[in-house]
């Protein structure tokens, strides 16, 4: 398929603001850390022991390790893309799977930052009843007042956020590590060798496979480095600051889950109220221990919520510039803030929120559609890392690393295509509920620009994501989807 250089749309007003390769791996921690971490013990043992435990990280840690290197080796062979998941898409697939991408990602940040307030003011119901399960007025009510609190916030500019962003990262990672240092010093070797095998009757594999869909939630945010890579003082940076962030975010998961098999009985692990983490922290040092997982769980979602909203307007904002979407997403003010898709972002969050107010299950349904959301760009992402390996572009004739990289992208490619699938057939055409009413923007800037709106190949992507869509709505009116 033919494909077009991404070039800006309309001028640059301001110079990026840039930021050093330390607070480029914080993008990765901090949309990585939120509040997935809080309930793997529990997640993990409800369905299986350590055996299985340790297959399913290192399954899912290998996997994600092979999309962590597609990203950098992407950041070095093509430092000229701007904003990662959109344009990697776009320079190897064409414009209308780049704005399929780009789409996809904003509409996964925006579904993820509802969860995070959902999940938040539910959290906070515990102790104020009037919010309920995040789902009341109140806490609709409460949420819209730090939703456009954040927007004040990070308008004043990135490298203001980017700051907070690192206070916030360091401050919701200390208790985890705090965490797995009290759990090692009261570990039962005792009971970590009975909790070694899972349910009985189940078979390992099924554990493993039930587990590994658990980690796909808490491996999303791997591309914050990428994302943000216009603020990279360096390109390199960003391939080795999503690597420093994936490997420090993986080693933070995996200690968490294992070590608390070393402190009480899975089967008392697995029956622990969310936040499980805190539950098993109590049994170490008393009810302060469940305290202070529930200040740290609102430390790291308020701190993931901003690292998802910043990476959101970016890719709007490239998207726009390439001329993919419609150019008022383009502006950015003195800070350099991108203020045009900022505002889009929260003006749709602060939409879900109050569409949250009539959802049965907002909870999960947010929290399942920002999965595959994600995962579109992902596996396009991991595709363009195999297409450019395959064919050799940006490679000299005998260049050695090309055979490692083309074995590097093809796993990544891989894996993320199974975790797509694994995620849900109904979800996926959900998905497409979303991006394909989107087209609307994506055809209107075309138009704007003098050019047409699809090639021959892209019609008929649209035809097909039109009949998934059409499709989502069938199940949706006969009941077989319920949100």
């Amino acid at each position: 398929m033919p494909t077009d250089p991404v070039t800006p749309a309309v001028p640059v007003a301001h110079r990026p603001t840039t930021v050093s390769m330390l607070t480029l791996s914080t993008f990765v921690v901090g949309s990585m850390v939120g509040a997935g971490v809080f309930s793997l013990p529990a997640g993990f043992a409800a369905e299986t022991g350590v055996a299985g435990t340790l297959i399913a990280w290192a399954i899912a840690g290998g996997g994600m390790l092979t999309l962590a290197f597609a990203f950098q080796l992407l950041a070095n062979r093509r430092p000229d893309l701007n904003a990662g998941v959109y344009s990697y898409a776009r320079a190897g697939f064409g414009r209308y799977l780049g704005y399929f991408s780009a789409f996809g990602y904003w509409a996964s940040a925006c579904a993820g930052n509802v969860f995070y307030w959902v999940f938040i003011t539910s959290t906070l119901g515990a102790v104020f009843p009037a919010l309920g399960a995040g789902d009341t007025i109140a806490a609709v009510a409460l949420s819209s007042v730090g939703l456009w609190l954040f927007f004040i916030l990070i308008r004043r500019g990135v490298r203001a956020a980017a700051a907070v962003n690192r206070v916030v990262s360091i401050a919701k990672t200390l208790p985890i590590v705090l965490f797995v240092v009290l759990c090692l010093t009261v570990f039962d070797p005792a009971v970590f060798a009975e909790n070694w095998t899972g349910p009985a009757g189940a078979p390992l594999w099924d554990q493993v496979r039930a587990t590994m869909l658990v980690t796909v939630f808490v491996f999303i945010g791997i591309e914050g480095a990428s994302v943000n890579s216009r603020h990279a003082r360096s390109r390199r940076d960003v391939g080795r600051a999503t690597l420093l962030g994936f490997l420090s975010v993986l080693a933070v998961f995996a200690s968490v889950t294992i070590v608390s098999y070393g402190v009480l009985p899975r089967e008392q692990i697995a029956a622990l109220p969310e936040p499980s983490l805190g539950g098993v922290l109590e049994t170490i040092i008393g009810p302060v221990g469940a305290v202070v997982i529930g200040v740290s769980l609102i430390v790291a979602v308020l701190g993931a919520y901003l690292t998802w909203t910043l990476m959101a307007a970016e890719v709007l904002l490239e998207a726009a510039r390439s001329g993919d979407l419609p150019r008022f997403l383009a502006r950015t003010n003195d800070e350099d803030t991108p203020v045009g898709a900022l505002m889009l972002s929260t003006a749709l969050v602060q939409v879900l929120l109050i569409v949250v107010l009539f959802a049965e299950n907002a909870f999960s349904v947010a929290l399942d559609l920002t999965s595959v959301l994600v995962l579109i760009p992902f596996v396009l992402s991991a595709a363009y890392a195999l297409k450019l390996t395959a064919t050799g572009e940006t490679y000299g004739r005998r260049d050695p690393a090309r055979a490692r990289d083309l074995v590097v992208a093809a796993v990544a490619t891989a894996y993320t295509a199974f975790l797509l699938v694994a995620a849900g057939t109904h979800y996926l055409l959900l998905s497409l509920l979303i991006i394909v009413p989107g087209t609307a923007l994506y055809a209107v800037a075309r138009r704007r620009s003098g050019d047409r709106v699809f090639t021959p190949v892209e019609w008929a992507i649209f035809a097909v994501a039109v009949a998934g869509a059409v499709a989502a709505i069938v199940l949706l009116a006969t009941g077989a989807i319920t949100l």
